[in-house]
């Protein structure tokens, strides 16, 4: 027996086409909440490092002297075990959506493609539709081309910069900043930051686009770990949809002895990444929805049934029902709640003051004229609120002892300061060699604000 197979029907065909990807504008539902959320974030992030909190900017990343504040909460050195759990919190996040949704982070709310679709939105504004576009890369260079090319990349270098720069507010006053940046008065360390993330901004968006989701970002390589036969994520329907073919729109395709897919294409031409979902699931989808708008307006002018292309799982396209009580599924989510709820336990036990009490190692202690021992000590007070506060010292646990130590230590918000301090008591008083005390640190503005450090008191 004889098969007639060519040679070209052998060769396994990339996903996508090589060469750049030409996004063909698609209006739609999952079009608009795209749309109206990339707004919500990009102008969140614009706005953010603008307010104000007690008359300080609400959230400043103060790198270079390692405190960060965010509404009134005052994060130092000492409190970022706070953030590896926020990190923590955000990863099971991302697992427990991925697991249910899919990529909807990278196709929704991820800002390289909230900036990606930005530049190209602007690219179409500029340079025409996608076939408008496609046509004008390949005429010969001449004015009208020079003109709109020139007109684009400023465009995009615009944003780049403004992007930067709303960035770096979050760890620059952004007050400071802009008012540097109108007097052209930048430092060069200011200059190197904001042109170095512009730079990033100019060359992802608007040269690396897709490259940055199917190759840079590891996100895509294990997502797959964490899919199941329960995850929702755009899903072709092949046997409705197959055999594919162009027809007229009042042809009926039984009759043709075709599916319900009119091989218009659009579904590869508004694809961010380029990909055709009609070849299966594949890494590189992002979870957009775009190409469930185009085929949903297509199937819209034939008349036919929505949903072609849709949000399914792998049961739902089997006809069966999807678990939602499934185990991956809920313990990223108990997981999640887990880490969320520790978080705000450790918040409220935080106490809004640090301190930490060090012997004078050179003089363990010491016999004045009066025939008293002396300890000397050096007390370390950290205001971690953002209000400066005058704080008090008291000792307890060693009966007859006596402090001496200023009456009012002013600190200043997010700052520390060491004081020096002796402790005075009759040696003969004393049964044992070395006895325990504390010190009580208090603010005169707030008695709630307080804490304890214990240490030791040598007599010989």
């Amino acid at each position: 027996m004889k098969f007639d197979i060519k040679e070209e029907d052998m060769i396994i065909k990339p996903y996508k086409e090589e060469g750049p990807i030409y996004i063909r504008e698609q209006k739609g539902f999952f079009q608009r909440i795209r749309r109206n959320l990339g707004w919500l974030l990009m102008l969140s992030f614009i706005a953010i490092p603008w307010v104000q909190y007690n008359g300080q900017q609400a959230v400043l990343l103060d790198v270079a002297t390692q405190k960060f504040t965010i509404f009134g909460l005052t994060l130092l050195p000492q409190d970022f075990m706070i953030l590896a759990m926020l990190f923590m919190v955000g990863a099971f996040a991302l697992f427990f959506v991925t697991n249910w949704l899919g990529r909807v982070w990278c196709g929704y709310t991820c800002p390289q493609t909230i900036w990606m679709l930005m530049f190209s939105w602007v690219e179409q504004r500029i340079e025409g539709t996608r076939n408008q576009r496609i046509k004008l890369d390949k005429s010969p260079w001449d004015i009208t081309k020079w003109r709109k090319k020139i007109t684009k990349h400023s465009a995009w270098l615009v944003i780049s910069v403004l992007t930067a720069t709303s960035f770096l507010a979050y760890f620059i006053p952004a007050k400071t900043l802009y008012l540097e940046m109108l007097n052209l008065e930048w430092s060069g360390i200011t200059s190197f930051w904001v042109f170095l993330f512009a730079f990033c901004t100019y060359g992802n968006a608007g040269f690396l686009r897709e490259k940055m989701c199917t190759v840079a970002c590891p996100y895509s390589r294990f997502q797959s770990v964490m899919f199941d036969k329960d995850t929702l994520v755009v899903t072709y329907d092949s046997e409705r949809g197959e055999n594919r073919g162009p027809r007229k729109r009042k042809a009926e395709p039984k009759a043709l002895n075709l599916g319900d897919c009119v091989d218009c294409n659009l579904c590869v031409e508004v694809c961010p990444a380029g990909i055709d979902i009609r070849n299966g699931l594949q890494y590189e989808c992002i979870n957009c929805g775009l190409c469930i708008d185009a085929c949903d307006d297509t199937m819209d002018k034939f008349g036919y049934e929505k949903g072609l292309i849709k949000y399914a799982s792998e049961k739902q396209m089997a006809g069966q029902k999807t678990n939602p009580f499934r185990l991956k599924l809920v313990g990223y989510g108990a997981l999640t709640a887990l880490l969320i709820l520790s978080m705000f336990a450790w918040m409220l036990q935080r106490t809004p003051i640090e301190a930490s009490v060090l012997r004078d190692r050179n003089a363990l202690y010491r016999v004045n004229y009066e025939g008293l021992v002396e300890n000397p000590y050096t007390l370390t007070i950290i205001n971690k609120t953002q209000q400066p506060l005058h704080y008090s010292i008291s000792i307890s646990g060693l009966e007859g002892a006596t402090l001496q130590s200023p009456n009012a230590i002013l600190v200043e918000p997010g700052l520390m300061k060491s004081v020096p301090v002796t402790v005075t008591a009759d040696g003969y008083d004393l049964a044992r060699k070395v006895s325990k005390l504390s010190f009580v640190i208090t603010s005169q503005e707030d008695p709630a604000i307080t804490i304890t450090k214990d240490s030791q008191f040598y007599k010989n």
